[in-house]
């Protein structure tokens, strides 16, 4: 129920968005992620690597190592998908102070015949260039206890 002073009906109320209330937030980053797992989760490769520079930086999770650029990104979830069946849905995006986004990440991973080998939170930590992603390290996520 909306409450009103002196009868003073509440103006622009709707017309405030998140990036009025929190300016600093990265807004088109975020959603520049979101975009980039949906497209992940889609296996829509082409739309997902449209999101990274041309030396985008990527780990192998499941292999070791890391692969540059985007070609070498597709041969990875290529071969990946030739033997694993990754799903991953962001749960939370937090914004670092140099300009970072840890994306607090559900992950299932399948073998080929549906089975469940890892169901879990992981960190996903992205560096962005000239509005495209640059870097994504795998990491751990921040405690979740008091004083966090």
């Amino acid at each position: 129920m909306r409450r009103q002073v002196d009868n003073a009906p509440i103006v622009g109320v709707l017309s405030i968005s998140f990036a009025d209330i929190m300016p600093n937030q990265p807004t088109s980053e975020i959603e520049l992620l979101r975009a980039a797992y949906a497209a992940f989760n889609a296996r829509d490769l082409d739309a997902a690597l449209t999101l990274m520079t041309p030396d985008v930086h990527w780990p192998r999770a499941f292999k070791g190592g890391f692969v540059r650029g985007p070609e070498e990104v597709r041969a990875y979830w290529t071969e990946q998908g030739s033997e694993i069946d990754a799903h991953v849905e962001p749960v939370a995006f937090n914004p670092e102070e140099d300009g970072q986004i840890l994306v607090e990440v559900h992950q299932i991973v399948r073998d080929l015949a549906g089975a469940v080998l890892a169901d879990e939170r992981v960190g996903h930590r992205f560096t962005f260039k000239d509005g495209l992603i640059q870097v994504m390290e795998i990491c751990p996520l921040r405690s979740s206890g008091p004083g966090t």
